[in-house]
């Protein structure tokens, strides 16, 4: 009852699977490139933050090159993708991307990594936009003049200093809701074209990209340098309701048939949770805690 439930109130959940992607996230990459036509004329593109790899099996069927994916995490093995578990925020990764692409600069870099949300928006928001800083500081390392970056952010009221800190870089920034993006979701994505760094500025990864041994015209931002970056959204009406529960039923009348994940995921924080579910330890636990006697205050301060 549960698998269909979701098949019905997520119909890109469901369409990932009957289309063989790994996660509803591919159509967002899909829908981005509608829009912003990210794919023409690249041959040399980056995944960061990878797992479970459904924008890297975008990549690797809508463009004609090389496709590189970085993750922490272990991620199943992808046709036509070479993948690199590693930290993005270390040089030896970035330098390990460029030795892939021998030598040459990447065409586009892509991020659509998040933190564990909390649900304290403001935490979130901040810890969202120091991963996009690390994936920004990655691309500066690997990008082309002229190249594309696009990374998940997640939309707040101090945003605006994140928007102007990618204009710094590039000619061109806008703000993208894919329409399979949840409008629930704070999520968004910048759109980042023409890579373009100032003058002087050297890539190094072992400082911020902004900070006092850059001269003070464009390491300020205020004034000016703090724009509204204009807010677009990805695909017609027409297209599928993220938020919407559709039926199931199909239109020739055949009966619907579940679609189990094109790939499950590898080692998932939850599989020793759920082992212990299924035989009923967990409930047990909760059983033992209830009915064990109060500590006395003693015992509790050397707990705390």
């Amino acid at each position: 009852m549960g698998r269909t439930s979701k098949d019905k109130r997520d119909v890109y959940y469901r369409l990932a699977k009957e289309n063989g992607w790994r996660a509803r996230s591919a159509f967002k990459l899909l829908q981005l490139d509608e829009e912003f036509q990210l794919f023409q004329g690249v041959t040399r593109a980056v995944d960061l933050c990878a797992a479970p790899g459904s924008w890297s099996q975008v990549l690797s069927q809508k463009i004609e090159g090389q496709v590189v994916a970085v993750d922490l995490q272990a991620m199943a093995p992808l046709p036509g993708v070479t993948q690199i578990q590693g930290d993005i925020t270390q040089l030896a990764t970035a330098k390990e991307i460029i030795q892939h692409f021998q030598g040459c600069s990447a065409d586009l870099v892509l991020c659509d990594g998040a933190p564990d949300v909390t649900g304290l928006h403001d935490f979130d928001e901040y810890m969202q936009a120091q991963l996009l800083l690390a994936a920004l500081n990655i691309a500066t390392n690997i990008l082309k003049p002229g190249g594309c970056f696009v990374a998940k952010i997640f939309r707040g009221r101090d945003v605006t200093m994140l928007y102007s800190q990618l204009r710094v870089f590039f000619c061109s920034v806008l703000c993208a809701k894919p329409k399979s993006s949840r409008n629930s979701s704070i999520e968004a994505f910048a759109v980042c074209q023409g890579y373009d760094p100032p003058a002087g500025f050297v890539p190094d990864l072992s400082r911020p990209l902004l900070d006092h041994s850059y001269n003070s015209d464009f390491n300020q931002l205020d004034g000016p340098s703090r724009l509204i970056v204009p807010f677009v959204t990805c695909g017609d009406l027409s297209a599928y309701d993220s938020d919407r529960s559709y039926p199931l039923d199909l239109q020739d009348g055949s009966e619907y048939k579940y679609t189990p994940p094109t790939q499950p995921p590898i080692s998932p924080p939850y599989q020793e949770a759920c082992r212990l579910k299924k035989k009923g330890l967990l409930a047990k636990d909760r059983v033992d805690i209830l009915t064990q006697p109060l500590a006395t205050p003693q015992r509790a301060g050397k707990m705390a």
